[in-house]
């Protein structure tokens, strides 16, 4: 099932919510209002970044490689599988923090041969996880309960090998992602069945990874796209991230972007990260945009209406 989300934002007062065209009018088209948008957004994001970050360094960050150029083997598709499952809130710093990079997990998992970890840990998550902590010098405390970061990732290894073991080789994923990426009709049920196949693997953790892996018309329904776009009234707040996905391809298509660059400009927005910039802020971090942007969310209707 879709997961559900919601957040703590108030919709707009005074903005009746009969339907799109009640909220922006009846001479509204949708497509000239979605090209607005992303037209309005990108603008913000060149104009409100700190002095040095140009507009030659923003369109840096809305460029990803073909997915023949990112991943050549099931071995490398595993590791951006795991790179993805960590994306998450704390994740990222608990468990690449703490290793050095997912990367340094290929001396555990055998240069992320699914085979290898299939075999010798099948379903024992503890086996494995007394491996990493016995192979990798982690830092910090790692709980063990079974709810706990590292416990929880362990399983998303396990289950994520067993998937990619269904596959002979790159050539047969591949294969098998676009049979859905290239039907319109069906390309956003393609991580909704992933989110299902993998423990710990959500729907949102899913669009990250097949967008990173080079296929642009997915992007992250992530709590900084979603708040952004129910603020702009393009979703409600109790959206599933199926829907949002379908709204962030629906608006980048009518305003001939990709669905990875239009999710890149929200993210980068409300993250302000400039990862490949540490120079720039707090080591790439120049402080978020977001609320800034979201203020300006009623004069943009009212100026589309």
């Amino acid at each position: 099932m879709p997961i559900i989300w919601s957040i703590s934002l108030q919709p707009l007062k005074n903005v009746k919510k009969k339907n799109k065209r009640s909220v922006y009018g009846e001479k509204m088209e949708k497509k000239d209002l979605n090209k607005r948008f992303y037209d309005f957004a990108y603008k913000f994001l060149i104009n409100n970044t700190q002095e040095g970050i140009n507009e030659k360094i923003v369109k840096s960050y809305l460029t990803v490689p073909e997915p023949e150029d990112n991943c050549k083997t099931i071995s490398e598709v595993f590791y951006r599988m795991l790179v993805s499952a960590q994306n998450r809130q704390m994740l990222v710093n608990v468990i690449g923090g703490s290793i050095g990079g997912v990367k340094n997990l290929r001396k555990v998992l055998s240069n992320f041969d699914v085979h290898f970890v299939q075999k010798k840990y099948s379903n024992n998550s503890i086996k494995l996880l007394n491996d990493i902590e016995e192979n990798l010098c982690l830092e910090g405390k790692i709980r063990k309960t079974e709810k706990s970061i590292w416990p929880q990732y362990c399983k998303t290894i396990i289950s994520i090998a067993n998937f990619l073991s269904q596959f002979s080789n790159y050539e047969d994923f591949l294969n098998w992602i676009n049979a859905f990426y290239n039907d319109k009709k069906s390309m956003a049920a393609l991580p909704l069945i992933i989110s299902e196949e993998i423990f710990g693997f959500k729907f949102a953790l899913a669009c990250d990874f097949l967008k990173e892996l080079g296929l642009t018309n997915y992007g992250k329904p992530d709590v900084h796209v979603k708040e952004i776009l129910f603020a702009y009234n393009f979703i409600s707040a109790k959206a599933s991230d199926y829907s949002v996905l379908k709204t962030m391809i629906e608006i980048s298509k009518d305003a001939n972007v990709s669905c990875y660059v239009f999710d890149k400009v929200l993210w980068l927005i409300g993250s302000g990260r400039f990862y490949n910039h540490q120079n720039f802020g707090k080591i790439g971090r120049i402080g978020k945009m977001k609320s800034d942007f979201i203020k300006l969310a009623r004069d943009f209707i009212n100026n589309n209406s």
